[in-house]
C-alpha cells in the first residue's frame, strides 16, 4: 500500500523509503535545528504503512519514548508494553518482568546507538507490534519528543471499491474488516454502531480503539 508523509520543516511529500534521506539532508531542518546542546536522536518507528520520525533526547528514558508512542498511536485501556533491545526485555511495569528482564527506567543513550534497530509491543493480548530504528544523533535544541514526519492517512479502501469509513474488530484477522459506510450498515457482524472508526493508527480496529484523546 501506498504511504507517504509530510516533513515538518519544509511542507514537502515523500515516500516512507525517501522520507529518511530527506530528512538527513533537509535544509530547513537544518537551518531551525542546529544549535544547541542537547544530543538528541531521530527515530523511525513503523509497521506496514504507517510510520512516524520523531527526536528525541538521547538522555530521554524508555519509558518517556513509550508514553510518547501510547499517546500518538497506541493507548486504548493502559495496556502493559515492553521494548525489546538487542535480546533484552525492558517491560513498563515489574510485575511482568521474568527474572533478568528490566524495566524502562534506562536512558535511550545507555541501550541504543546510531543504526540501533529496536522493537516496542503494546498489549500482550491483541498485540500491536512497532519496528524502530536510531536514523541520526546530533546535537540541538530539543524540549521534549517531537513529530518530525509522520504518514499520511492511507487511502483504505472497502470490498466494494469505496472509501473506507469503519473497520469491524470481529473479521480484522480475516483480512476483509475494512467497511465504507453502506456497506458497514449491513456487515454480517453487526450494524454500524459495533464498528471502530478508520484512523491513522496501527492500533485501529483493536481493542475499541477510535484514536488519541
Amino acid at each position: 500500500m501506498k504511504s507517504e508523509g509530510e516533513c515538518k520543516y519544509c511542507k514537502k511529500t515523500f515516500s516512507a523509503i525517501g522520507m529518511p534521506k530527506h530528512l538527513l539532508v533537509c535544509a530547513e531542518r537544518d537551518s531551525l535545528n542546529s544549535k544547541g546542546e542537547n544530543t538528541i536522536f531521530l527515530i523511525r518507528a513503523c509497521t506496514g504503512p504507517f510510520f512516524v520520525y520523531f527526536e528525541v533526547k538521547a538522555d530521554s528514558t524508555l519509558e518517556e519514548v513509550d508514553e510518547f508512542l501510547r499517546d500518538l498511536w497506541l493507548d486504548c485501556c493502559g495496556h502493559l508494553s515492553a521494548f525489546k533491545i538487542n535480546n533484552m526485555t525492558y517491560y513498563s511495569s515489574c510485575e511482568d518482568a521474568e527474572p533478568g528482564d528490566k524495566t524502562m527506567d534506562y536512558k535511550l543513550s545507555s541501550v541504543v546507538n546510531v543504526g540501533s534497530s529496536f522493537f516496542h509491543e503494546y498489549d500482550f493480548g491483541t498485540t500491536t507490534y512497532l519496528g524502530l530504528k536510531v536514523i541520526q544523533k546530533r546535537n540541538s535544541r530539543l524540549k521534549k519528543i517531537e513529530v518530525i514526519a509522520r504518514n499520511n492517512l492511507p487511502d483504505f479502501k472497502c470490498k466494494c471499491g469505496s472509501k473506507a469509513e469503519n473497520i469491524c474488530p470481529e473479521c480484522i484477522w480475516e483480512g476483509n474488516a475494512l467497511l465504507c459506510s453502506k456497506c458497514a450498515q449491513n456487515h454480517e457482524c453487526g450494524d454500524k454502531d459495533f464498528m471502530l472508526p478508520v484512523v491513522n493508527s496501527p492500533r485501529m480496529g483493536m481493542c475499541g480503539y477510535t484514536g488519541p484523546d
